[in-house]
């Protein structure tokens, strides 16, 4: 609707002071809020979660070591019973350091060790 008489002036919005909505800035911290409590609580369930799967994996990581060590004991209980069997150490004794059995005369008798040391008993018997 052109016509003559109407003037056309641009709107000068300069001077008009734009207020802030208190109820929206209230609204807007509120939710906020409840976002940072819902994001906080999500993030400790996460790591929460992450931290048991973490400690799971530890075990089972600590149970197959316990079962290796234990298979690694128990081998080395089974060789030490071996080697330290009378047959064995007298067969080691024979081929690899070339031993013999003593002789008679290189035998030592308990009763002869007795015999020659003296008595321990104070004198005047025991009390």
């Amino acid at each position: 609707m052109d016509s003559p008489y109407a003037l056309h002036r641009p709107v000068d919005n300069s001077y008009l002071v734009r207020q802030r909505d208190r109820r929206r800035l209230r609204e807007l911290l509120a939710v906020a809020a409840a976002v940072l409590v819902l994001g906080g609580a999500l993030f400790a369930y996460t790591w929460v979660h992450v931290e048991l799967l973490r400690t799971g994996y530890r075990i089972d990581e600590l149970e197959t070591r316990l079962h290796e060590v234990l298979e690694a004991e128990r081998k080395w209980r089974l060789e030490a019973a071996y080697a330290a069997h009378p047959e064995r150490v007298e067969q080691r004794a024979r081929q690899d350091l070339a031993m013999t059995e003593p002789s008679l005369d290189q035998t030592i008798f308990y009763e002869e060790i007795l015999a020659q040391v003296p008595s321990l008993d104070p004198p005047g018997g025991p009390r």
